[in-house]
């Protein structure tokens, strides 16, 4: 078994999506190699191989232009991904999240996008052109699409309609009964599997639940390949609730919506936030129907509780909270905590917190 203090490093492949992905890669990057140089130093916590599953059913904004242009894979969350991973935050690294505004064609397109897509113009290959641009930032970790396969989600919502596409489905802000993608058969990369299957950690969320994090569960064998991973399983609990998507979710409420879409998926630990978002902020959210989600509130709880989730053992909660005009994950609290629950044997050493009591 790897665990801190011995020779081998983590291998970890984190599953998702959106800003929740890369503010956890971007924390998971520092442990990336960050082993001790000398026999006698006592070594720290670190990773050896760290791998990104990104969904890749964005048919909005830039991702989604490209993409009926040329068609390729949405570049958008790949490109976020590289940025968070990439070993610095200097010219380079900024050039690429650089968004052109103008009257013209390239208006609302990223530089880092068009770049993706000129690779994978020139390579004839949209994998290649992962890996390259990953080459030019210095990515500390590897980034894989969930499936290469043009794929959409279609949602059918409580309302009765069904929908087909990211886009349509989130600006709908209806209630989601349950998600599909647009082909019954979709195969998702080798080597994805085989990350899995080697993986010591696997995470899924944070992200939106239903267009970030699902779709990838939903692609053919990868549910299958978590479960049986000897991995430690960990869910990252989003920090707010989702307009229309998960509007009113408790944090059961996305658990049973994982459940209801993964049938058969145990996780080993789900791990929420427990401070508090500040008045201003909550203010503010709750101004766009968006309310803190897994705290012990009448308003972010769901009148009914699900009698059965999924096969989780404990509810890990710490302060995973970064406020700077937004709400969201801090980097840094996440990769530690995703760390600590790692390196105590399989959650045998941490007390649980179970929020509401």
């Amino acid at each position: 078994m790897t665990i801190a203090g011995m020779d081998s490093g983590l291998r970890i492949v984190s599953l998702g999506g959106g800003t929740g992905l890369s503010s956890l890669l971007s924390g998971l990057k520092a442990y990336v190699g960050a082993r001790a140089s000398s026999p006698d130093e006592a070594s720290p916590p670190w990773v050896e191989s760290l791998t990104a599953v990104v969904t890749v059913t964005d048919d909005g904004g830039s991702s989604g232009r490209l993409r009926d242009e040329f068609q390729i894979l949405p570049p958008g969350d790949i490109r976020n991904c590289m940025v968070a991973l990439a070993e610095d935050e200097h010219l380079l690294t900024r050039l690429f999240q650089y968004r052109f505004e103008s009257e013209g064609d390239l208006s609302g397109h990223s530089f880092g996008n068009l770049f993706l897509a000129a690779l994978a113009g020139v390579t004839g290959d949209f994998l290649e052109a992962i890996r390259v641009s990953s080459e030019v930032l210095k990515i500390r970790g590897r980034i894989l699409p969930s499936t290469v396969e043009d794929v959409s989600l279609v949602a059918e919502l409580e309302d009765g309609r069904t929908l087909q596409g990211e886009t349509k489905i989130a600006e709908s802000r209806a209630r989601i009964k349950r998600l599909r993608l647009s082909r019954e058969r979709c195969r998702p990369l080798p080597e994805t599997l085989e990350a899995i299957s080697r993986a010591d950690v696997v995470t899924i969320g944070p992200g939106s639940l239903y267009t970030s994090i699902i779709p990838n569960l939903l692609v053919d064998d990868i549910k299958e390949a978590i479960q049986g991973s000897r991995a430690t399983k960990v869910y990252i609990g989003n920090l707010m609730t989702q307009p229309g998507e998960t509007h009113g979710f408790s944090l059961e409420d996305h658990l049973q919506a994982l459940a209801e879409h993964s049938p058969g998926l145990d996780l080993d630990c789900v791990l929420v936030n427990s401070a508090f978002i500040s008045k201003e902020l909550r203010e503010k959210y709750l101004a766009d129907g968006s309310v803190q989600v897994g705290l012990d509130e009448p308003a972010a709880r769901s009148a009914s509780r699900p009698a059965e989730l999924t096969g989780f053992s404990t509810i890990v909660a710490r302060d995973l909270l970064h406020e700077r005009g937004v709400v969201r994950h801090d980097p840094r609290k996440l990769a530690n905590a995703v760390i600590e629950i790692y390196s105590s044997q399989k959650l045998a050493s941490i007390e649980p917190t179970i929020l509401g009591r």
